[in-house]
């Protein structure tokens, strides 16, 4: 059976999540527009820098929860690479749709506003209120697809 286009992209961003670099969460994301892949990012240290799994993981070391204290990490998060990747080749991006494996955190979710993103569709929950408050304040749809993993996004 061929599948939805939700499904399509997600499992494509579960896919580029296979490229994190990340010990704690792998994260992929995927900025579409009219049904085209527009660019990708996963989270991961910048580029040319060593990666979490060479250094150790500076979170996990200070014991700090998740969603909280994000700016104490070599990563970039998944979305932020994608628009990073989107501004470097000069693709357009106001108007699009990001699929994420995560919902976006606060910073990533100001960045989504700025950027123009009209629609966010993810397969999980993270604990940051206040990103759900701000993307919802800036008339972003959210949309929470678990695709059958038994897993919950509210």
């Amino acid at each position: 059976m061929r599948p939805t286009w939700d499904s399509y992209f997600l499992e494509i961003t579960q896919v580029v999540a296979s490229r994190s670099t990340c010990l704690r969460r792998p994260v992929g994301a995927l900025i579409i527009k009219d049904k085209r892949i527009l660019a990708t990012g996963y989270n991961g240290a910048p580029s040319g820098l060593a990666h979490c799994r060479e250094t150790g993981c500076l979170r996990e070391a200070r014991g700090i929860p998740s969603g909280e204290r994000q700016e104490l990490c070599r990563a970039l998060h998944a979305e932020q690479n994608a628009m990073l990747q989107a501004a470097m080749y000069g693709v357009p991006i106001q108007g699009a749709t990001i699929y994420c494996t995560t919902h976006p955190c606060v910073m990533c979710a100001k960045m989504l506003i700025n950027a123009g993103m009209k629609e966010v569709v993810v397969l999980d929950a993270y604990p940051d209120r206040l990103a759900e408050e701000l993307l919802a304040e800036a008339g972003i749809l959210v949309r929470c697809l678990a695709l059958g993993r038994g897993t919950s996004c509210g």
